[in-house]
């Protein structure tokens, strides 16, 4: 079952309108909601009254932490649409595999990374691979 949020924390959500660099002539609203079973989902958008500029995005995140997997696909107004794959600390302890695309709606263009890091006590490394982008 999921917990109600703490009268606190809507509080400090309520705090922040005026303490996280809201401008005049200017509508930003930023919302964040975790389900019961796990799945995080954020959206964001910006209105500016002074140039009739309106932008947004919505996030989704959704963790299987039995096989160390997190999936998070981002759709923005750009009509950009991205998903990430990442495996973190099975195949050895301090290794983290992920697999970044992009997809363009408007032009077709596609884009994709392997990336690769590995992190333990006494070495750090990390190495990125661009393996395809069409367009």
């Amino acid at each position: 079952m999921c917990n109600t949020p703490t009268y606190y924390d809507l509080g400090k959500a309520t705090k922040d309108v005026f303490n996280k660099g809201y401008g005049i002539r200017m509508v930003k609203i930023d919302l964040r909601i975790k389900s019961c079973s796990g799945v995080e989902f954020s959206t964001s958008g910006h209105a500016y009254a002074n140039t009739g500029k309106v932008s947004g995005n919505i996030e989704t995140k959704y963790k299987v932490y039995n096989y160390g997997l997190t999936f998070t696909q981002k759709w923005n107004t750009d009509n950009t649409l991205g998903t990430e794959i990442s495996l973190e600390n099975k195949l050895a302890e301090g290794l983290k595999l992920t697999f970044d695309t992009l997809f363009l709606w408007n032009t077709g263009k596609k884009n994709g990374k392997l990336k690769a890091s590995f992190k333990n006590g006494l070495f750090q490394s990390w190495n990125s691979h661009h393996f395809y982008s069409t367009g």
